[in-house]
């Protein structure tokens, strides 16, 4: 079963994908309407950013012009220039006396191993993907950033499983708050909801789980050494400053710990945004809980919708 609901479903932000299917990489663009407030955070021990110092809530900038969530490791972050051509052609950026800076923030997964490791998200792609994007987007699965995304690779890329991008949101009265994924951990995946796995290393034709197999991971720890990362982000239509944005960003990570295990390791750069677009007042303890539910939704839907699209799916 699918989970209901999209990151759009809170209003005033688009989003677009441009995919690489052949060579298996992809990016994601999230473009929110003005008046926006952004934070971070970030705690796997391997991540790939950009533009995500400026989020914390000291510094000065708390609006943003854009997101991306994209494959291509380190070399991804180069569709970051892309997307600010384009949205200064738009007129959309920072004032800064003289012009505008167009504020876009990113992070990178590890995809390379999956199919062509030179196919990479570049600025032409991050265009595409800006060109496409619309306010009612309901792309999941192979898709985007998901498009090289791989989960349970303890025992090697040979026994991980395919996964995707995942979409998800909730509805309380007036207030809306959504979830968007791409899964490329390192760990197992489940569907914390029903208590059961749903994906992880498979062999013979069944699906290990890491943690009871430990012993026999740790040998091959250095096969899978930076090449993960599940990255993702969190949207509301609730009014919040950088500062209790930040405190949602952290609690939308019980996501992750609920669905993925092992996670946040020396081996992922795990990171979640979170976007306000400050339309009604809303309790950030509840805003914060229903995000951590909407994400583990929404991860539970990158494997759910691959699994939908692809008989096959769990062969890379």
């Amino acid at each position: 079963m699918i989970y209901e609901g999209f990151l759009t479903d809170v209003g005033g932000i688009k989003l677009g994908h441009a995919s690489d299917f052949k060579g298996g990489t992809g990016l994601s663009v999230i473009i929110p309407d003005s008046g926006n407030t952004a934070a971070v955070e970030v705690r796997g021990s391997a991540p790939g950013t950009r533009e995500t110092d400026l989020l914390s809530p000291i510094n000065q900038v708390s609006e943003v012009n854009g997101i991306i969530l994209s494959g291509g490791s380190a070399y991804g972050l180069d569709a970051a220039s892309g997307l600010m051509e384009a949205l200064e052609k738009d007129g959309r950026g920072f004032d800064v006396g003289c012009g505008i800076v167009p504020i876009v923030s990113q992070a990178v997964l590890f995809d390379m191993a999956y199919k062509d490791p030179k196919a990479r998200p570049d600025a032409k792609m991050a265009k595409l993907a800006y060109e496409n994007a619309s306010y009612d987007n309901k792309d999941q699965g192979i898709i985007g950033a998901g498009t090289g995304a791989t989960v349970g690779k303890g025992l090697g890329m040979d026994k991980a499983m395919k996964s995707g991008l995942g979409q998800a949101s909730m509805k309380l009265g007036k207030l809306v708050v959504s979830a968007m994924v791409c899964v490329n951990a390192f760990g197992d995946i489940f569907d914390y909801e029903k208590g059961i796995q749903i994906a992880g290393p498979k062999v013979d034709g069944k699906i290990i789980n890491t943690m009871e197999n430990i012993g026999k991971i740790a040998q091959s720890f250095s096969e899978v050494e930076g090449k993960n990362t599940t990255i993702g982000l969190v949207a509301t239509n609730a009014i919040f400053d950088k500062t209790k944005l930040t405190k949602i960003c952290q609690m939308s990570h019980d996501a992750y710990a609920r669905s993925i295990n092992p996670v946040h390791t020396m081996f992922d750069g795990d990171t979640i945004f979170a976007l306000a677009t400050n339309k009604i007042a809303a309790d950030v303890n509840i805003v914060g809980a229903l995000s951590a539910k909407v994400m583990s939704r929404a991860i539970a839907n990158a494997i759910y919708k691959v699994n939908e699209q692809s008989s096959n799916s769990y062969n890379l």
